[in-house]
């Protein structure tokens, strides 16, 4: 199913870029669009991955440079049956972690310096059985695209409404084009980031029972949810790469308010009762 998803949001990226490249530059702009989106969906099938690690200058560790860490996730995938990932670790305070790649050959599973220091072995345990679901329901090549798509049509927005309010509209359109296509600028952000809602959430309680039933212990990944989230209040990553806040376990960024109706991620409280009713269940 994943697969499905995958390919309809290809699809739907060069679309978008038709669309502002048209809003842009006419005939030409649809010509140009159309190259950069089909080298853009090159570029994000196998190169996303590296472009989202190295956004967080994470770094690949060996079982010598962290054993506890890659013994925790060797034990993990060894009772799933599945294959070793790449363990990468960012230097970063903010607790967290996140799972990326093309499939579960080509996985990694990164994690914060502060995550590893705030979690007890059991609660890290849970967390890295979460990331491995997400790598087992293939759900790590979508949301992965999905960061670098939102990214990129948020900054291809951003220049296009520039040039079209600062350098003029050109050519001899009429103020209704103008108007549309100024509004299309506009709206290719938001349908961007209703893209990276509407395919975060379900993603996130299904990882959450999955990774229940790797480490066999759903109260453990409970108990690090809560944890987690007063960490990251705490101490939260800056709010400069929004586009991937979907990727991690938690949402890195803070946010109150209103911002919360707009969460990649279902409210811990939910997936902490989920879990509970599960722990319940094995009782």
């Amino acid at each position: 199913m994943n697969g499905v998803k995958t390919a309809f949001l290809l699809t739907l990226i060069m679309v978008l870029f038709l669309l502002v490249g048209q809003a842009l530059g006419g005939q030409d702009g649809l010509i140009i669009a159309f190259i950069i989106a089909l080298a853009f969906n090159f570029f994000s099938y196998w190169y996303s991955d590296r472009v989202i690690l190295k956004m967080y200058k994470a770094k690949e560790v060996t079982r010598e440079q962290a054993p506890k860490l890659y013994n925790m996730v060797d034990k993990l995938v060894k009772r799933s049956n599945m294959p070793m990932p790449k363990i990468y670790v960012i230097p970063s305070s903010t607790p967290n972690a996140f799972a990326t790649g093309r499939n579960p050959q080509n996985a990694v599973v990164a994690v914060t310096e502060g995550i590893v220091r705030l979690l007890n072995d059991e609660e890290l345990e849970g967390v890295l059985a979460h990331e491995l679901a997400h790598i087992r329901n293939r759900d790590i090549l979508l949301s992965t695209i999905v960061a670098t798509v939102v990214t990129a049509i948020t900054y291809l927005s951003l220049m296009g409404r520039f040039a079209f309010l600062f350098m003029g509209r050109g050519g001899d359109r009429s103020a209704g084009e103008a108007f549309g296509q100024l509004l299309l600028l506009i709206l290719a952000p938001i349908a961007a980031m209703i893209i990276q809602l509407a395919i975060s959430r379900a993603r996130e309680y299904m990882a959450d029972a999955g990774g229940a039933e790797i480490c066999g212990k759903p109260m453990a990944l409970a108990n690090a949810l809560n944890k987690l989230e007063k960490g990251v209040q705490r101490a939260p990553m800056p709010d400069t790469n929004s586009s991937t806040s979907h990727l991690f376990i938690v949402n890195p960024f803070r946010g109150g308010g209103v911002s919360k109706l707009f969460s990649t991620h279902p409210p811990i409280p939910e997936r902490v009762k989920r879990l509970e009713a599960l722990a319940r269940g094995r009782a």
